[in-house]
């Protein structure tokens, strides 16, 4: 039988190998400190930011049909107050998370920022 070299630190015998459980067991654990704050902050900034970009693509089409004649005056006067209260709301949100403008834009490399 080949036997092959064991590194020093590794334990040789079934009664070492449950000592170096035990140790390692007994080894204070790291840990992640959440802030419910912070969770709730990150949450509301992701959020808003998805919400941000959602928003720019649909005024862009908007803007688009509006441009091609499609919408009706009607539908034109809807989109305005429809964009409207949500820019209300997102302000509204904004400051209850306290961000701006700014906190609510990706970073995205070397592709620069998200919007």
């Amino acid at each position: 039988m080949i036997e092959t070299a064991r590194p020093t630190d590794q334990p040789s015998t079934l009664g070492e190998f449950a000592n170096a459980i035990a140790a390692h067991a007994a080894l204070p654990k790291p840990r992640i400190e959440l802030k419910q704050d912070n969770v709730r902050n990150g949450l509301g900034k992701l959020v808003l930011t998805i919400v941000k970009l959602l928003r720019e693509l649909l005024e862009r089409q908007a803007i688009r049909r509006v441009d091609a004649g499609s919408l009706t005056d009607e539908e034109i006067e809807r989109l305005g107050c429809t964009f409207m209260h949500l820019s209300e709301e997102m302000e509204r949100l904004k400051k209850e998370f306290g961000l701006d403008d700014e906190d609510l834009n990706l970073d995205l490399g070397p592709l620069g920022k998200l919007i």
